[in-house]
């Protein structure tokens, strides 16, 4: 296996406006050296990543990814710019660019660049390094770890390292890979050394006396002298790489930066799994660090701890402040009173700088949506077949507990009706049972639960349920601030923190705030039954432009349970059923109207593309509107506008036809249920229609390659010219290497 990164890969002076620019000079120097065979092709898939969730790092760091079949070897390219560029970091643009390509299918390797990267990120010398450095075979020394003395590095401005990095870059290959060595291994042998590099920069450190964090060196003074301090931590990020191992490193440095009285074993809980802390490091703990944004795994297993509960920034920013509020916690006897009920769960915390008040409503919101949307759909299917079965008058058919007849379809649409109404019967208590679960983690299920029936109990429907949600989160959340003697800390989570949270939300929903939510539950479903006209056709193209939005996403999903909550009643009224139609024909457009696209202009798109455009015909027939992502993920801008014209046409003309539905879910499929089908699939199709024209017309705009359709022979070759006239020597050299392999 070829060296991770090599000279060839560093460019010094990006000169790069947009992240897609930025990445796209990177690339070109792996197409150049041969590891990547078409440029395009590795571009799409690395835009397809960025689209899931952006790749900046606090301090200036974009670290692009992706794993491609265009890819031939696990590989590294790296650029310093000198205009920052935006990679969506919460504190800015990066001028550290980190593109990391690996083969398709090759997990390991791909995980395992990111994770070591991302370790080394998290060391101070590392980065000010890279950003002095004044040659590429120097920096890519230094990122290989060859560069021995990283603080004679950073005092020279990059020179110090240039004996190391010849050593290293002398040889263009590592050693032989062993006999039945895993690929696994290999990519871990080959990776950044992020142990060695954390270990040269304590050197640097300890020679300079910079680089230290403020805050860690403050906790090494409070900590300095005492008695041995066990901790263990676990750390995870929603995406389960970069934020969880930068965690892990800085807790790891704060700790050894503590005056050698602070012992600290982390968890990474990341995308590869976990290896589990050994169960006797957890017992001899004095105490535990949970730095997450995700649910921790198997969290029990540190039941009865001192805990501190935090987001995985805050392990990054202040971790000596973690380690000596954990030894408090420690020294005041202060424990969590049962597995997982210490203190939330960490969007309820205040560790990450980043989160606001909006951001986590939001989250413990769509919590609670996405568990409902299952019950939705299998609820709301079961009741359209029953409708297909036995016409809309089943309704009023006896209960099957009482009367059923194995040979009467009658029965069988009776029975599939009721099954759907109980299943629908628990949309809104779910929904009040997993935001409180957002918020307060397991001990909010119960009041949760129950403050959702209440809601229904009073007819106080989708809103009151999510105000019981809410309510019921931040009940539990205030009894768990409580302090509690020893004695009874074992019986709060199943007894007290149920008991006490259930009476008060019961209270709040009977007597204050639940008929006042209902009065207005009533009055929004009045208003729906009401619309006609312009009102209506302006509520669907809203509807329309929210399906569209971001295509499965938090403001899709808002406007999907909106539409859900208003048929969920025992008798919605003709506005309600309006809704869910004019949703769920909005939501159908975004992959028919790329399906269609890619039929009638298929050399706007590329050969991935074309290919799930056939696939999106189903999708899209379906009423999966994720279908249209793969697109969107390629060329946003030209994507989700056309998607949303399309949506919001679907939208209006399914109110102005006065369409109704009554399944939340199904597609072409439910067709036959929907109140004047033919016009309503008129709407669909216009909106479709709308969609492939937007799209089409916006990607014509763009300045085309002579032709989509050409080889990743041609396309290499062009970045071989390319490069070859911009660098003349090495860089034209490898275009022609590239070529020459690429041909082969």
């Amino acid at each position: 296996m070829s060296q991770l990164i090599t000279e060839e890969l560093v460019e010094l002076d990006l000169s790069a406006d947009t992240k897609d620019s930025a990445t796209r000079q990177l690339a070109e120097l792996l197409v150049a050296s041969g590891r990547v065979t078409d440029l395009e092709g590795f571009l799409s898939d690395v835009a397809a990543r960025e689209a899931q969730m952006p790749t900046g790092l606090e301090g200036g760091i974009g670290i692009p990814h992706c794993r491609s079949e265009h890819v031939t070897e696990p590989s590294l390219a790296f650029g310093r710019a000198a205009d920052p560029v935006d990679f969506g970091a919460d504190d800015g643009p990066a001028d550290l660019v980190f593109l990391i390509a690996a083969p398709a299918g090759a997990d390991s390797d791909h995980l395992s660049i990111l994770s070591s990267l991302a370790r080394s990120l998290a060391v101070p010398e590392f980065t000010a390094a890279l950003r002095q450095v004044s040659d590429p075979r120097t920096a890519a020394a230094l990122i290989r770890g060859d560069a021995d003395d990283l603080a004679e590095l950073v005092a020279s401005g990059g020179e110090a390292g240039s004996s190391a990095s010849e050593t290293g870059a002398s040889s263009p290959a590592a050693p032989p890979e062993p006999s039945g060595e895993s690929a696994e291994s290999a990519a871990a042998r080959s990776a950044l050394p992020a142990q060695r590099t954390s270990q040269t920069a304590d050197r640097a450190a300890e020679a300079s006396g910079e680089g230290k964090h403020p805050s860690m060196e403050e906790g090494a003074q409070k900590n300095a002298g005492g008695p041995l301090f066990r901790v263990v931590a676990v750390t995870s990020c929603p995406t389960g790489i970069a934020h969880t191992y930068m965690a892990a490193e800085s807790l790891e440095r704060a700790a050894e930066e503590s005056g050698g009285n602070v012992e600290i074993t982390v968890e990474t809980q990341g995308s590869a799994g976990f290896a589990r802390i050994d169960p006797a490091l957890i017992a001899a703990a004095d105490a535990v660090i949970f730095a997450h944004d995700v649910e921790v795994r198997e969290r029990e297993r540190f039941a009865g701890k001192p805990t501190v509960d935090v987001g995985v920034k805050a392990a990054i920013n202040r971790p000596a402040e973690l380690v000596a509020e954990a030894r408090a916690k420690a020294e005041r006897g202060e424990v969590a009173v049962g597995p997982g009920e210490g203190a939330g769960v960490p969007m309820s915390q205040a560790g990450g700088e980043g989160d606001g008040f909006g951001t986590r409503l939001r989250t413990w919101l769509m919590t609670g949506v996405s568990y409902m949307v299952p019950f939705v759909a299998a609820g709301g299917l079961l009741i359209a077949l029953s409708f297909a079965l036995g016409g809309y008058e089943i309704t009023e058919a006896k209960s099957v507990a009482d009367h059923f007849v194995w040979t009467e379809a009658h029965s069988w649409a009776a029975l599939l009706n009721q099954t759907g109404n109980l299943a629908f019967g628990f949309l809104v208590p779910v929904l009040a049972g997993y935001i409180a679960y957002g918020m307060a983690d397991r001990p909010g299920l119960v009041p949760g639960f129950v403050g959702g029936a209440l809601a229904v109990e009073i007819d106080a429907g989708f809103l009151g349920g999510l105000v019981a949600g809410l309510l019921a989160g931040g009940v539990v959340a205030a009894i768990q601030q409580v302090r509690i003697p020893a004695v009874l800390r074992g019986i709060m989570p199943v007894v007290v923190i149920p008991l006490v949270s259930s009476v008060i939300v019961g209270v709040l929903m009977f007597l204050v705030v639940g008929k006042p939510i209902a009065a207005a539950q009533k009055a929004m479903t009045d208003w729906l039954g009401g619309l006609t006209g312009t009102n209506a056709v302006l509520l669907g193209l809203l509807i329309g432009l929210m399906m569209c939005f971001d295509l499965g996403g938090p403001v899709n999903k808002v406007a999907y349970a909106f539409a859900t909550g208003g048929i969920a009643s025992a008798d919605p009224g003709n506005g309600s059923l309006m809704v869910m139609a004019a949703a769920m024909g909005a939501g159908m457009v975004p992959p028919l109207g790329m399906a269609l696209a890619t039929t009638v202009r298929g050399k706007l798109f590329n050969h991935a593309e074309r290919e799930n455009g056939k696939a999106a015909w189903v999708l899209g027939a379906s009423f999966i509107t994720e279908g249209a992502i793969p697109f969107a993920a390629a060329d946003p801008l030209r994507v989700i506008p056309a998607s949303m014209a399309g949506g919001a046409v679907t939208g209006a003309l399914s109110m102005t036809f006065e369409n109704t539905l009554r399944a939340p879910h199904g597609g072409v499929f439910v067709v036959p249920l929907i109140g004047a089908p033919l016009l309503y699939l008129v709407a669909v199709a216009a909106g479709t229609l709308v969609a492939a024209a937007v799209v089409v017309f916006l990607k014509s705009l763009r300045k085309q390659p002579d032709d989509v359709h050409t080889t990743g022979d041609e396309r290499n070759a062009g970045a071989g010219n390319a490069l070859q006239s911009a660098r003349p020597s090495a860089a034209g050299e490898a275009g022609d290497r590239a070529t020459a392999a690429a041909g082969s």
